[in-house]
């Protein structure tokens, strides 16, 4: 079956995976990553990209962003993508691919999804058994809305200030909705919805989608479709 295109809208959040091909590490060290923070930052400056969320691992990163228009988180993730990829061998010393395949993307319901994957990318540490607790692992967006540390690259959601009319209360709220973490449920659904394309939302979030694009925007059904009845009285 042929991959369907990636669906990008602008003013909509996306969830976006990149991983190392074959598992392998595309952070080494401390460097590596502050790289990666920083072509973030330059990229998301030049193509109009928001980011809301960010996690680095050793072997993937994940992003939470809203492009401004359709075309720019493509050139976004390309940029970064050969940027860090020339960075990455020329410093370690080696040649080829970098990435396992063409990174992987979906549209998130804002009022649904949008703080529940956020809290799904600062779980993902503590899950990989790279810390105990979100707030123990550096490389990731939690410090920020959570009011640890301070970083220009975090461009809050209005979903994410939905959560209180001050600074205090908005990060109470995100450490809130850390502590109680999300179900296993919801957490497959994010992933299989990002690593697959599928929007994620609410029926209507969905429908309103699938009016914007003629690319499927969720899984058919598996069957044949469904016989129109035939009235023979008439």
């Amino acid at each position: 079956m042929a991959r369907l295109p990636r669906l990008t809208l602008a003013s909509l959040p996306h969830h976006i995976i990149q991983r190392g091909n074959n598992g392998a590490e595309i952070f080494v060290d401390t460097a590596d990553c502050n790289h990666m923070l920083d072509l973030l930052r330059e990229m998301a400056r030049r193509f109009a990209v928001d980011i809301h969320a960010y996690v680095l691992l050793p072997d993937q990163f994940q992003l939470l962003v809203t492009p401004e228009t359709d075309t720019a988180l493509p050139q976004f993730m390309q940029s970064v993508g050969r940027s860090y990829v020339r960075y990455f061998n020329n410093r370690h010393g080696r040649s080829g691919t970098l990435w396992n395949g063409r990174y992987r993307a979906n549209v998130v319901d804002p009022a649904q999804y949008l703080l529940a994957s956020m809290v799904a990318l600062d779980w993902s540490p503590v899950r990989a058994g790279l810390a105990r607790e979100p707030a123990d692992y550096a490389w990731s967006s939690y410090a920020h809305n959570a009011g640890l540390r301070y970083t220009t690259l975090v461009h809050p959601h209005p979903s994410f200030w939905a959560l209180g009319n001050t600074p205090f209360a908005r990060e109470a709220g995100y450490k809130a909705a850390v502590d109680e973490g999300i179900s296993a449920e919801k957490l497959e659904n994010i992933e299989q919805a990002a690593l697959r394309g599928w929007a994620l939302g609410s029926p209507q979030f969905v429908a309103d989608l699938q009016n914007r694009t003629q690319r499927r925007v969720v899984r058919q059904r598996a069957g044949r479709p469904p016989k129109i009845p035939v009235d023979l009285a008439s």
